[in-house]
């Protein structure tokens, strides 16, 4: 009897410990949000402003929905490198297509987009190829096209203010741009997905363990195909969205914005491994970004680019912890 209820203890605390180690992982980054905003708002008169919520807002919301693509990717045991060159891609090509109509503005670099995450999952899951060097040689051509199509970066095609796509990223709705109410549906679509439907457990699973998700009969290529084609279409439309929100397809913007986004899912509590992650933990590692870059704003005598500097340490930090936690629990599983 007593040898049951030791039993019994141990693994209660076990439990416990690794509720408490995945409570960490998870919701680490919307402590750490709350603590600066907290604070920043003491500290800031103009930090707490509906006006500086809403530029809060609007400045996140095209990395949400890169960093929503790369969240399935990265949970999958992927990556995906090419974001950068193809939200900028996607910039340019609603710029493009707006000259026939704004439906025209928002398909092309759907297609065009979607298609490059198509081509990526393809030689990822039926390729057999790493990921890592498939996306890179993708991030050269999508760079590339976006290039030639410019004639070099030094055509800029500027998009009517009065086109339906111009209004949808420019626009408000009770008082926050359209692009933020995307954001909210989509991270809402992306919880249900990877929660509640067979996809999303799959993704985990896959993510788990490629083989033992082939074992069990998933449908491991396909699904992996369709990861990579969601981050380019969502790529694509985060870049249609910023050029309509500019009325411009800039050709200089997305360089290094495939880190931004990386940084913004391994500090919402995505594992880099794969296996294990959250849509809603995504959403907070990119608020977290850019508040850090709002509070360098404010404060006034700090270069833009120590938002780069603290971001860097806050994604080694982060690293470091989910390695810690990862060997904690593999030791605990050992010693059961």
């Amino acid at each position: 009897m007593t040898d049951k209820t030791e039993v019994a203890t141990v693994e209660k605390g076990l439990s416990r410990r690794q509720w408490i180690a995945g409570l960490v992982q998870r919701r680490g980054s919307v402590v750490v949000l709350a603590l600066i905003v907290l604070v920043s708002t003491f500290a800031f008169d103009s930090f707490a402003t509906v006006d500086n919520a809403r530029n809060i807002a609007m400045q996140s919301s095209f990395l949400a929905i890169v960093a929503l693509g790369m969240t399935f990717v990265i949970i999958s045991g992927g990556i995906d490198l090419s974001v950068g060159s193809v939200f900028a891609l996607g910039g340019v090509l609603a710029a493009l297509g707006i000259q026939w109509g704004s439906v025209a503005g928002i398909l092309l670099p759907l297609v065009v987009c979607g298609g490059i995450g198509l081509l990526n999952g393809a030689l990822v899951a039926y390729g057999r190829l790493a990921p890592f060097i498939v996306t890179l040689a993708t991030l050269l051509g999508a760079r590339g096209l976006l290039l030639a199509i410019t004639d070099e970066g030094a055509n800029t095609r500027l998009m009517p203010r009065e086109a339906l796509l111009t209004q949808l990223g420019q626009g408000t709705f009770l008082g926050f741009g359209y692009p933020v109410w995307i954001v909210i549906v989509l991270f809402v679509l992306g919880v249900l997905v990877l929660q509640r439907t067979r996809f999303g457990h799959s993704v985990l699973a896959i993510g788990g363990s490629v083989e033992a998700a082939r074992l069990m009969g998933l449908p491991v290529a396909r699904r992996t195909m369709w990861l990579y084609t969601g981050s380019g279409l969502l790529a694509g439309l985060s870049g249609a969205l910023a050029a309509a929100y500019s009325a411009s397809g800039v050709t200089i913007v997305g360089v290094g914005f495939e880190l931004d986004a990386i940084a913004a899912v391994v500090i919402g509590g995505t594992l880099l491994t794969g296996g294990a992650g959250t849509v809603g933990g995504t959403l907070a590692g990119v608020l977290l970004l850019m508040v850090i870059q709002n509070v360098i704003n404010q404060i006034g005598t700090l270069s833009s680019h120590y938002q780069s500097v603290v971001s860097g340490a806050f994604l080694a930090i982060v690293v470091a912890i989910q390695a810690y936690l990862s060997r904690a629990h593999l030791g605990r599983e050992r010693s059961t």
